[in-house]
């Protein structure tokens, strides 16, 4: 099998998976949106009631003929939102609209839009600008960390790295979070407690100095509770990969240890932790719910809780198909990257001798 039509056939098993996930989530979302619409008819048939008190009182007279014209009004909205249709169509057209990103309106303004697409927009800027800046410290850090350690097997730092390690990563990032709020906003008043940008926003160049201003807490505290555990999951590749014979071969050769270490092992080690890398960065586009929202980030988790908490069922179709397809395309780059870095694996490749 070429390397080509191998492409060809993972982006179409993604795009099969993508529609049957956005197939599920439609018949969840439909089934609630349809009962959230029904209970609104019951309310919108009141208020048109009350607007009209001659007929109310027409209607009131005559239980009978007031079920009857009730009935019909509330079929004929039903039909107007397009629930006299077959359950199962409502989910595929749903579930096609998804696909071709016609995600509809919300009911209500949302970041001073109502349609999902726009909304979404910016929203994902937002926290491409706050959690994948942080990922990309945690990357660094965590990658020089962990490679001094492997370098180092059994010394202080090496100790060291394994101990932050396990604290930080049993810290839960909300939880430090609010600990970085109460010590440098409330108490020290270093830091603003939350938020993008002051109010009013400022303009101009110290527009983006505000943003960096706000960043920095909730970017110490995403770094500090994940860059352990990068530390640690290289330290370790890094050395079950010094161990392998091209590693002592180089080294009883005269290789320089810089060469060694930098040239041979982490060249080799890079798949996994390319794989690592891919899928932090495509990932943190998602956001953190709970983390946007203890520093009240306007990012994607934030959006998330937002439609949650308002019932905006077309809003959380819409994120969670963009979540979704973007988890699928960092799975596709990874496992292109891993059979283009490491030459042992040939990706689609005959296995005939």
């Amino acid at each position: 099998m070429g390397y080509g039509k191998y492409i060809a056939i993972r982006l179409l098993n993604a795009l099969l998976v993508l529609a049957l996930v956005t197939l599920l989530v439609s018949v969840l979302f439909t089934k609630v949106a349809e009962e959230d619409i029904k209970s609104s008819i019951h309310e919108q048939i009141g208020l048109y009631l009350r607007g009209n008190p001659e007929l109310a009182r027409a209607l009131s007279q005559d239980p009978e003929k007031y079920h009857e014209w009730y009935q019909k009004e509330y079929e004929r909205r039903l039909k107007a939102y397009g629930l006299d249709k077959p359950f199962m169509i409502r989910v595929l057209e749903r579930t096609k609209d998804t696909l071709m990103l016609n995600f509809g309106n919300t009911k209500s303004p949302i970041f001073g839009e109502t349609a999902v697409s726009k909304i979404i927009s910016k929203a994902i800027p937002r926290t491409v600008i706050l959690f994948t800046t942080a990922q990309i410290f945690v990357i660094l850090i965590g990658l020089l960390l962990g490679v001094k350690a492997a370098q180092m097997a059994g010394s202080i730092l090496d100790r060291g790295v394994s101990i932050v390690a396990m604290v930080t990563s049993s810290i839960p990032m909300w939880w430090f979070g609010m600990i970085m709020i109460l010590i440098f906003s409330f108490k020290m008043g270093w830091f603003p407690s939350g938020g993008m940008t002051s109010t009013p926003p400022k303009e101009g160049f110290a527009y983006y100095l505000d943003v960096l201003y706000h960043m920095v807490l909730p970017v110490t505290t995403i770094v500090f509770v994940l860059f352990g555990g990068w530390a640690w999951t290289t330290r370790n590749i890094m050395i079950g990969t010094m161990q392998e014979d091209f590693i002592m071969a180089a080294r009883a050769k005269g290789v320089p240890e810089r060469k060694v270490i930098y040239g041979h092992a982490l060249r080799a080690s890079a798949p996994p932790i390319v794989t690592m890398t891919i899928f932090s960065l495509l990932g943190s586009i998602g956001g953190a719910i709970i983390t946007e929202s203890v520093f009240n980030w306007p990012g994607m988790g934030r959006l998330y809780w937002t439609a949650l908490q308002q019932n905006e069922t077309r809003l959380l179709m819409g994120v969670t198909f963009v979540t979704v397809a973007l988890y699928l395309i960092a799975m596709i780059i990874a496992d292109l990257a891993y059979g283009y870095l490491d030459p042992r694996v040939k990706v689609g490749a005959s296995q005939s001798t």
